[in-house]
């Protein structure tokens, strides 16, 4: 047994396994995850369990991810301690667990194989025609559409994919959890860029729907934060699938290699007159026409012919038609990536198209909770300006006659401080909005005493809004401001909890409100 001390242990989600060239499924023997019921490692442990590998994990309470790895057969132990790790041959652990972590400790004193989540969908990959999704905004949505088309749609070797998605997917038959070991050749994965971590992959398909400069407390600047972006496209052995809508996309495809670049497909709404030098990359043209509908209708709400120009997914042109039943013109995109993708994957555009048209969003975006007394409560997991600005630019052609109530939990200290003006500028576009208290994550109150609901809310001093007087405040008590919301609701009113923290929680809350409420008078016209 080695000795180890908290002081001499480091984390690096970059570093790789010694053995990392040579690591096989089969040769992970006992696994074990630390953070076990966390979004990204509880798709991968039920992946791996999938395939045989003796998993267990341990997480501070088994939330709801957690117990479903229990009804697999896969142990879970509450809390994290040194006896958790006795023969264990791999521990996984996340960017979110710190060196001084007990089983951190007690592994690398036994000697245990170390491995970053990355490690083990890097190697899951090695065996699959792997697709990825990086990018600040539209990666959990984007890899489930692409693994509900190859789900739906798929044939031969594309069939009943493995995909790794931090949130369910909604389709006509139910809802599929977001991991699966299918016995088909491709992976469907996000690929997360917080902490430069997806270096490590090398997909047949690397999907990438925008550049904002993030996560700048790991890259330092923004350009380091592109280039991470380029080494990931040069990393893809097949093609390379970009948005041209978003510059950053944009200035990532003009400074990758001329080879690579070739091998690039670029989709926007745009034409090539419009977007200038394309590094020789070809162009898929969204003609986008929108269509509202109001109140809770199922029929497609997002119609767009998809231009493919010729040698995707056949040797013409074509024009696909695509009918969505999420709304907004960013989900367009990410339908055009999915079928773009699955379309150089092998699979016929037509069969994609009309897939794509059945999806019915992943958990947490733009998802309906239910409708009580004319009021839709709606669940949302934005947490950056854009994503939340592109939210309500949905909610608004989803629901153009409503008055659009927002309860927003921001996340992270760090993130309010540096984005708050823009937050207030995205919040804006709805009618009535709420801050409530900030979700911490891995951040500490005490070390941004200054910064609360308040900081948005002071931000949105000048900002022109429609009634002006009294469109935002911050209460820190979510309950309470939920209680609020509900209360001063009026039929035909849209309410969407906004977060990537524990804000989805009050959406029951709302609904029991409205229902205990009863009938609400209409709105003055």
């Amino acid at each position: 047994m080695n000795d180890a001390s908290n002081s001499s242990i480091v984390l690096e989600p970059t570093s790789r396994p010694a053995d990392a060239d040579s690591l096989t499924t089969a040769s992970l023997g006992v696994t074990h995850f630390i953070g076990i019921g966390g979004a990204g490692m509880s798709v991968l442990a039920e992946i791996l369990h999938e395939q045989g590998v003796t998993v267990q994990g341990s997480d501070r309470e088994l939330g709801t991810k957690a117990r479903r790895l229990q009804e697999l057969g896969i142990t879970v132990f509450v809390g994290q301690k040194t006896e958790h790790i006795e023969g264990v041959d791999t521990v996984v652990w996340s960017s979110a667990i710190k060196p001084d972590n007990p089983e951190i400790v007690a592994a690398v004193a036994r000697g245990a194989r170390l491995m970053h989540r990355s490690d083990v969908l890097a190697l899951l990959m090695k065996s699959a025609r792997a697709v990825t999704v990086a990018g600040a905004h539209g990666k959990t949505t984007t890899s489930a559409m692409i693994a509900h088309v190859l789900v739906h749609a798929g044939e031969g070797t594309l069939a009943d994919p493995s995909y790794a998605i931090g949130g369910s997917i909604q389709g006509p038959d139910g809802p599929l959890d977001g991991g699966h070991a299918g016995k088909g050749d491709v992976l469907v994965a996000e690929a997360d860029e917080s902490d430069g971590s997806f270096a490590k992959y090398h997909p047949q398909v690397a999907v990438i729907t925008n550049v904002e400069a993030e996560h700048l407390d790991h890259y330092g600047t923004a350009e380091a934060y592109r280039q991470a972006f380029v080494d990931h496209a040069h990393h893809a052995v097949g093609h390379v699938v970009l948005c041209g809508d978003d510059d950053g996309a944009l200035s990532v495809l003009r400074a990758m290699d001329p080879e690579s670049a070739a091998r690039a497909v670029v989709y926007s709404t745009h034409t090539r007159e419009q977007l200038g030098d394309l590094n020789g990359a070809a162009l898929a043209h969204i003609d986008h026409e929108a269509e509202s509908i109001a109140g809770s209708d199922s029929s497609a709400v997002e119609s767009f012919v998809l231009h493919l120009p010729a040698g995707i997914g056949g040797s013409e042109e074509q024009d696909l038609p695509v009918n969505l039943r999420i709304p907004g013109i960013h989900n367009a995109r990410n339908a055009s990536a999915a079928i773009i993708a699955a379309a150089l994957l092998g699979m016929e555009p037509r069969r994609a198209s009309e897939a794509a048209s059945t999806f019915l969003g992943a958990a947490r975006r733009f998802e309906i909770k239910g409708t009580v007394s004319s009021v839709t409560v709606v669940d949302d997991y934005a947490h950056h300006p854009t994503e939340i600005a592109a939210l309500l630019d949905a909610a608004r052609r989803r629901f153009p006659d409503s008055v659009i109530r927002v309860l927003f939990q921001p996340h992270l200290f760090s993130r309010t401080m540096f984005f708050a003006r823009h937050f207030a500028e995205a919040l804006a576009k709805a009618d009535d909005v709420i801050v409530t208290g900030i979700f911490p994550a891995r951040e500490k109150q005490s070390d941004y005493p200054a910064i609360g609901p308040n900081t948005v809310v002071d931000a949105s001093a000048g900002i022109d809004h429609d009634p002006r007087d009294g469109w935002i405040e911050a209460v820190p008590d979510m309950c309470q401001a939920a209680k609020m919301l509900a209360m001063r609701s009026g039929a035909g009113d849209v309410i969407i909890t906004v977060g990537a923290g524990d804000i989805t929680t009050m959406a029951p809350v709302l609904l029991s409100v409205l229902k205990a409420r009863g009938t609400v008078r209409g709105r003055e016209a």
